[in-house]
């Protein structure tokens, strides 16, 4: 458990942030002297080096199966928290959570269960698309390259015949899962495997001709199996931070490629996401309608993280300054380090567990924001 207390300012408190400089050093404190130690002891079972699905407002874990998706975030987590100077401690503990994982979630054929109990037996034995993303961004932090490449392959036992991949449920075909294999590639080519390529061009140029309205230049979410978006309520699902997290892959995937195509479809939906954000709380809603309009006024804490690291590439200081200070609300917890998942239309916050996997959000906002800092 933490013991150092964090001194909670800027947003959280009601004083904002005035600059980003100012909002860069308090999220580093927060990383440093509360979430990552909170989540490093607390949020991991000792006897197993398995990651803890959530913890309650007061930092205690709890029980329950244990997704793939938390095993892989977690393990992607502490190894950039290493790499980007929290210490190499992070490393050691990636490493372990990755072996406990392997041993516990690969499948024969090279896939992953979607699921575990504490103890490492299956509870789900589903191999969805959205968890083998995870598992090979994870592969990606260590660079095990045949392990990646023998799950690349299973995967095309999900392969559509129109491009894509199939995901598993009620929604077949989904842009979601294909953004979060997409990170996966991109990360993979940074590792210097351009094997991957292939797959980063497939699903980019599947998002430009397809996930994303041709006409409005919006990401849709839900498709049929001719990749044409649902004309229902879920087609008509306008999510913002989906907005921001497209806009963000796509223009690193359009900048390495040359692309302006893809950078200038980054940039509408960078707009598009900015058109959720409620001015009177300062935060991404849930989700909007078709034209734009609130459909779910409910704000998740993921959101204002994608919505901080696509306005540091996308945006202006004054969007990202303001992502800041709507995503510091969150964090004021019992347990430092802990956060709120939701907060309503009124500002307040449902008391709930914090879900692990926000913590691969939350990285993955406040890294980009200290490297600013540094730049």
């Amino acid at each position: 458990m933490v013991t150092a207390p964090v001194r909670l300012y800027g947003a959280c408190m009601g004083a904002p942030f005035h600059s980003l400089a100012e909002a860069a050093a308090w999220y580093e404190a927060w990383l440093r002297e509360a979430a990552l130690p909170l989540w490093s002891t607390v949020g991991v079972d000792a006897a197993t080096g398995a990651f803890q699905e959530k913890l309650t407002p007061d930092g205690a874990p709890l029980p329950g199966p244990r997704r793939a998706r938390v095993q892989a975030r977690q393990v992607w987590v502490f190894a950039a928290a290493a790499d980007a100077g929290f210490g190499p401690a992070y490393r050691t503990l990636a490493g372990r959570g990755l072996e406990a994982f392997e041993a516990r979630y690969r499948r024969p054929d090279g896939l992953y269960v979607f699921s575990a109990d504490e103890a490492g037996a299956v509870v789900d034995g589903a191999a969805a698309l959205y968890e083998q993303a995870f598992a090979l961004l994870a592969l990606s932090a260590f660079s095990r390259r045949d392990a990646a490449r023998a799950t690349r392959d299973a995967l095309q036992a999900l392969r559509h015949p129109e491009g894509g991949w199939r995901e598993v449920g009620g929604h077949p075909f989904q842009a979601n899962a294909h953004m979060h294999l997409f990170e996966a590639a991109l990360a993979w080519e940074m590792a210097g495997d351009p094997s991957w390529e292939a797959v980063a061009d497939e699903i980019a140029r599947l998002a430009l001709t397809r996930f994303i309205d041709a006409e409005a230049g919006v990401l849709r979410e839900f498709f049929d199996a001719d990749w044409q978006a649902l004309a229902d309520d879920a087609g008509g699902l306008i999510e913002p931070g989906h907005q921001f997290e497209w806009a963000y892959l796509l223009d690193a995937w359009g900048l390495s490629r040359g692309e302006g195509r893809a950078r200038a479809a980054a940039r509408r939906l960078y707009e598009h996401g900015r058109r959720g954000v409620d001015p009177a709380r300062g935060v991404a809603v849930g989700a909007l309608w078709s034209d734009l309009s609130v459909r779910e006024p409910v704000a998740r804490i993921w959101a204002q993280t994608e919505h901080l690291r696509a306005a540091l590439t996308l945006g202006s200081d004054r969007e990202a300054l303001e992502a800041t200070n709507g995503l510091a609300g969150f964090l004021a917890t019992p347990a430092r380090g802990a956060w709120r998942d939701k907060q309503r239309a009124d500002g307040t916050f449902v008391e709930e567990p914090a879900p692990a996997t926000s913590l691969y959000h939350l990285v993955g906002g406040i890294l980009p924001l200290l490297e600013r800092r540094g730049a």
